[in-house]
């Protein structure tokens, strides 16, 4: 009953994580695997505030000094991977906007020369009558 504060800190930081996704989830177009990776981890999460001396444990197996410090070496980690991740999903983005871009460029000049060689042939049907 020592930790009870901190223990329940943290439940409600998950909590808040779970709802935020699951309200967004028909929005996140999110793949099944990174569905599975967090469910996975707010399973490790919700273990790890309860039984904080089984990280340890696993951290000392690794070859970690803490159960702690492995928990932040996983969280670079995992940052890297989200740094990754969003950078690539921006540059994949920024490449549908140019090809769109261009694409609206390519349609437009072709109406306005279709719209100024209507106006010429008018002009030069016109000027032969």
């Amino acid at each position: 009953m020592k930790y009870i504060w901190i223990q329940l800190l943290l439940l409600l930081g998950t909590g808040t994580l779970v709802l935020t996704f699951v309200r967004r989830w028909d929005r996140a177009h999110t793949r099944a695997w990174k569905r599975m990776a967090f469910a996975a981890f707010i399973i490790a999460n919700v273990y790890a505030v309860f039984r904080p001396q089984d990280v340890t444990w696993v951290a000392n197996q690794l070859g970690v000094g803490r159960g702690t410090d492995l928990v932040l070496y996983l969280l670079v980690i995992a940052m890297a991977f989200m740094t990754l991740n969003s950078f690539m999903r921006f540059r994949s983005l920024e490449a549908k906007l140019t090809d769109l871009a261009r694409a609206i460029a390519v349609n437009d000049g072709q109406r306005v020369n279709d719209d100024r060689f209507a106006e010429t042939a008018d002009q030069s049907e016109t000027a032969s009558r």
